[in-house]
């Protein structure tokens, strides 16, 4: 649900690999996909899918076994409500948006027997009509339970990823994989955006570099005070990642910037803002950059 840079790879990999894959797309890019089919270009492997399923009505699908959920995050309602005929009473509804209330949006919705938990970790982008840009090598997705069970349905997804070559699995603890997962993309994402550069010169200015760690130290505080179980020095282990990093990987949100588009400003910094106010933790950093950001939230055409 939502065929653009995350669910475009994730859906052409499964496909690949022989899976039952059906993607709903809208616009110029569906158009482009029913025209001329679904191309992935990958430094870890290209794949052209001449004839894929698609459509922008999910009633036309029917009941599925996994919905991959993957629209930008002011779309959630929307498209939620849109993809309900493809719910049927064993169906798992994944996200893998950015930030963590989505799943609080989607669970009434859904219902809370669908909804599973998920992550992304993919530099990806629409690059034009039908083809999705992989940038670098990581393609990692985790989900899970809720409750932490190993679920049939859990099994059976991360089955398939491997046989389509993706970095998968399960986690036992989803609510803190994702806060994981938020703490260090909302980090990316604010500084990234807001200095208007990838993470290579900023991971190597000793000043930017700090800024960089404070976003993240913001984001983990917030978390922990939320009762996630995320270490101390949560930061700056995932800065030894990002020294890993290609020196051009940058944020969506950076991207979506550059090119005008709108920003999920709101759900990344502006939710570490929010859920800090209600914790009680001070967060300078990403109301700065949620402040710094804001005015150009709705995009160039707005």
């Amino acid at each position: 649900m939502g065929a653009g840079g995350v669910g475009g790879l994730i859906g052409a990999r499964l496909a690949h690999a022989g899976c039952d894959v059906s993607f709903i797309a809208r616009g110029s890019h569906l158009a482009a996909m029913r025209e001329h089919g679904l191309r992935l270009e990958s430094s870890v492997g290209n794949v052209h899918l001449p004839r894929p399923r698609v459509t922008d009505d999910p009633a036309t699908i029917g009941p599925v076994d996994i919905v991959i959920f993957s629209v930008k995050l002011w779309d959630t309602e929307t498209a939620a409500r849109a993809m309900l005929p493809l719910i049927g009473p064993e169906t798992g509804v994944i996200s893998l948006q950015n930030g963590v209330t989505k799943d609080d949006i989607l669970r009434p919705l859904v219902g809370e027997k669908a909804l599973m938990g998920g992550v992304a970790y993919m530099g990806t982008a629409i690059a034009r009509p039908g083809v999705i840009q992989h940038t670098g090598t990581v393609q990692r997705v985790v989900f899970g339970e809720y409750d932490g069970r190993r679920s049939r349905r859990a099994e059976a997804l991360l089955e398939w990823c491997r046989k389509a070559g993706l970095d998968a699995a399960i986690s036992d603890d989803i609510r803190r994989t994702l806060w994981e997962k938020f703490a260090f993309l909302v980090g990316m994402a604010a500084v990234t955006a807001t200095i208007r550069l990838p993470i290579g010169p900023i991971r190597s200015h000793p000043l930017t570099r700090e800024f960089y760690l404070d976003a993240m130290r913001e984001a983990a505080a917030v978390g922990r005070a939320h009762g996630v179980r995320l270490p101390q020095n949560f930061a700056e282990e995932r800065m030894a990642f990002v020294d890993t990093l290609p020196a051009t990987m940058t944020a969506s949100l950076q991207l979506d910037l550059e090119r005008g588009n709108r920003l999920e400003v709101e759900w990344l910094s502006g939710s570490v803002v929010e859920l800090g106010a209600a914790a009680g933790v001070p967060t300078p950093i990403h109301r700065a950059a949620r402040d710094i950001l804001i005015l150009h939230a709705q995009g160039r055409k707005a």
